[in-house]
């Protein structure tokens, strides 16, 4: 399935017009509605809305490539306009859309399924279910199919992605603020905690990580990626499961600090290399990404060989690509058909990874490595 800007345009907008909507009625959504809100795919493929779209001359400031999504743009401004109280409410909601264009990558729902189902299948019972990165909810929507009744605590720092998420779930605490403002309370608290987290080198204000004398912790704050792990394995409880899609800047960077201090307070459960084209249809980007699955343990007294290979990324000497030396011992956790080297969206040297069976095909390999992983490694 090809990614289709213009469609993922559309449909945002449907899913945008229907969530104001149902504000302004205070209602839930009927079933046609829901299925409009579902189609909701974020504005991470769609960086066209940090241009200027105000009035027709604008148009003229947008590329070729671009310009089929002037007058959508258009019309996604005028919207959110007509519905918010104040300039100052559409400022916000533009301010925060514009901040989700960079971070906000829906993973496809097979992918999800393959990794529900494998924690089912090994027999992990949840109770309560932390979503520290909701989007509109399909992480959620996959753990709560196989855990009906779970209670559950979403997180989205999006406006508008979080009203959706709260009219297609009632039943769960929706929390539309970032991640760092969780309660205190819930330190220790979760079964497990499960996303697809932000990408991206983006800060995170948390005084508490910040001033702490771990330099792990200190430096979490400056990448946000790092931050949602540390931050996740304080929210569950010992035992307790952490599973976050990533990008393969946790597992590649040079800096080995935070992958210590995640080794030091969990047990590595597995390690899993997604293809590029994992979120191709979703999203439009190409992406890389890992699966990390840790077990809470802060009572561990030494590393297992595999957490040894996990600290340490390493460069190839001839690609010049970054990578980490678990992958180099575990080749069947990479997912996919063929590998190149070829260079990320930064243009730096990189490994490609691609799956020629699309999303169900990484969805069924992943599914088995990830049986084998839990089977050996989850306590």
């Amino acid at each position: 399935m090809a990614y289709n800007r213009l469609q993922t345009m559309k449909n945002n907008i449907e899913a945008i017009r229907v969530t104001f909507r149902l504000d302004v009625e205070k209602r839930p959504p009927n079933v046609v509605e829901r299925e409009v809100l579902g189609k909701y795919a974020g504005f991470g493929g769609l960086k066209c809305i940090l241009n200027d779209a105000n009035e027709l001359a604008d148009a003229a400031k947008w590329s070729k490539s671009d310009i089929e999504l002037f007058a959508p743009t258009v019309e996604l401004r005028r919207l959110i306009h007509d519905y918010s109280k104040s300039d100052k409410e559409f400022a916000a909601y533009m301010d925060s859309l514009k901040a989700s264009v960079l971070t906000a990558f829906y993973t496809p729902s097979p992918v999800i399924d393959a990794l529900a189902d494998a924690l089912r299948d090994q027999g992990v019972k949840i109770g309560s279910f932390l979503e520290p990165s909701a989007g509109q909810g399909a992480f959620v929507d996959s753990f709560l199919k196989r855990y009906p009744g779970a209670e559950t605590l979403a997180f989205e720092k999006d406006l508008l992605t979080g009203k959706i998420l709260a009219a297609l779930h009632p039943s769960i605490s929706t929390e539309i603020t970032g991640f760092e403002k969780i309660d205190p309370d819930f330190n220790g608290y979760f079964d497990v905690a499960a996303s697809n987290i932000p990408f991206g080198d983006f800060a995170v204000a948390d005084p508490k990580y910040a001033t702490a004398k771990e330099i792990a912790y200190r430096q979490s704050t400056k990448a946000i990626h790092n931050y949602f792990f540390l931050k996740s394995l304080d929210s569950v409880h010992e035992g307790g499961i952490v599973a976050f899609i990533a990008s393969q800047g946790v597992m590649n960077a040079a800096s080995p600090f935070v992958r210590m201090e995640m080794m030091r307070r969990a047990d590595l459960v597995g390690a899993f290399r997604l293809p590029n084209n994992t979120f191709s249809g979703n999203a439009g980007t190409d992406a890389g990404s890992d699966l990390i699955i840790l077990q809470k343990n802060t009572r561990k007294k030494a590393l297992s060989a595999d957490e040894e290979f996990f600290i340490q990324s390493l460069v190839d000497r001839d690609t010049k690509a970054p990578n980490n030396k678990y992958f180099a011992a575990f080749p069947q956790n990479v997912i996919c058909t063929e590998a190149k080297v070829g260079t990320d969206q930064f243009g730096k040297p990189a490994i490609i990874y691609k799956h020629d069976g699309g999303v169900d095909g990484i969805a069924h390999d992943l599914h088995n490595a990830l049986g084998e992983s839990l089977k050996l490694r989850l306590n």
